[in-house]
């Protein structure tokens, strides 16, 4: 789902046909800045990427007149929309239909140009104007009249799609291993213990640098990977050893949005998912993978009190509960 950043500019994941008419679509993340007055998109999420990362294209707001559900034009591609943008139109893809509705609103909202309305005085004065041009020649020009925005605009002949990377960068991005790329394809979640996979970044231990893994929670552990065409983890967190799963409270000092962290007996884990919606999704699964794995049977010594939503659980019995819903999970252990 499309997130609004700290910098007030709306922003996701989005699979993208950049070469016109070829059908292959790549997975590309997007950021709407109706400041900057522009759509561009990267590899991956800039903060992802090494500093001074160009975006691999971009898009002047003002030239897209309609932004439209595809589903007829691709009937191949699922959850598909098209930009309407001059000469050009670029087909995207959605993660989900509401993904696919929230971009195109919110596309549609951003370029929408206000005409103050005429009075009816001022309306009958520039129709009398105008009847002289259609009752004499026409003019040759080097010009054409489009509609941008809902808005008649003289433009040049043609439009250019605006591309701020040379092409051998663009080559070469284009180039790169499907490991560096957030795709979901790869690995298949058909193994009934997974509980959850898909892509985050991660912060490493020792140089506090972000990398992004393909993340794999199952019944007693959760697993992180290169991509999700590895067979070996990199590393592997057994549940056992998790004491906390939260939201990140430290998340406004690194300036990451949706960023939660899985407290550990030897090391906490900076995580950063894709949008909010994921963030609270991991932060869910673990909860519950983790409260289902130390319930009742598990020790008769072990207390375990955790609440998301209005559900407690307590001594492995569910006690419905008034307490406002929290991201955060807690375990308290007293041997008698």
């Amino acid at each position: 789902m499309p997130y609004v950043d700290r910098q007030n500019r709306i922003c996701g994941f989005l699979d993208i046909e950049e070469n016109e008419n070829s059908g292959k679509f790549l997975r590309r993340y997007f950021i709407l800045d109706t400041q900057q007055g522009s759509l561009v998109w990267y590899m991956d999420n800039p903060q992802n990427l090494p500093v001074g990362t160009v975006c691999v294209g971009s898009l002047k707001l003002t030239y897209i007149s309609k932004v439209s559900d595809a589903t007829k034009l691709r009937p191949k591609a699922e959850f598909c929309f098209v930009i309407n943008a001059g000469m050009r139109k670029f087909f995207l893809q959605a993660n989900d239909q509401q993904d696919l509705v929230d971009w195109v609103n919110a596309l549609n909202k951003a370029t929408k140009i206000t005409v103050p309305k005429l009075s009816d005085g001022q309306q009958n004065s520039e129709n009398q104007k105008a009847l002289p041009d259609v009752a004499g020649p026409k003019k040759q020009v080097s010009y054409k009249t489009e509609i941008i925005g809902g808005v008649p605009i003289v433009t040049q002949t043609q439009v250019n799609f605006t591309r701020e990377c040379s092409e051998p960068r663009i080559r070469e991005a284009m180039q790169r291993s499907h490991s560096q790329l957030p795709y979901f394809l790869g690995r298949p979640a058909q193994d009934h213990n997974v509980i959850k996979s898909g892509y985050c970044v991660k912060q490493g231990a020792v140089m506090r640098n972000w990398k992004r893994r393909y993340f794999l929670l199952e019944e007693n552990s959760m697993s992180y990977f290169k991509s999700d065409l590895d067979k070996e983890p990199l590393r592997m967190i057994p549940l056992k050893e998790v004491h906390k799963v939260q939201e990140c409270k430290q998340s406004d000092i690194m300036m990451r949005d949706n960023l939660f962290e899985v407290v550990t007996t030897s090391r906490t884990f900076y995580i950063q998912a894709d949008s909010p919606e994921e963030m609270h999704s991991w932060i869910k699964a673990l909860s519950g993978a983790i409260v289902a794995q130390r319930g009742p049977g598990r020790s008769a010594a072990t207390v375990s009190i955790f609440h998301y939503g209005t559900t407690q659980i307590h001594h492995g019995r569910n006690i419905t509960s008034s307490l406002p819903p929290t991201n955060e999970i807690d375990f308290f252990f007293f041997f008698f």
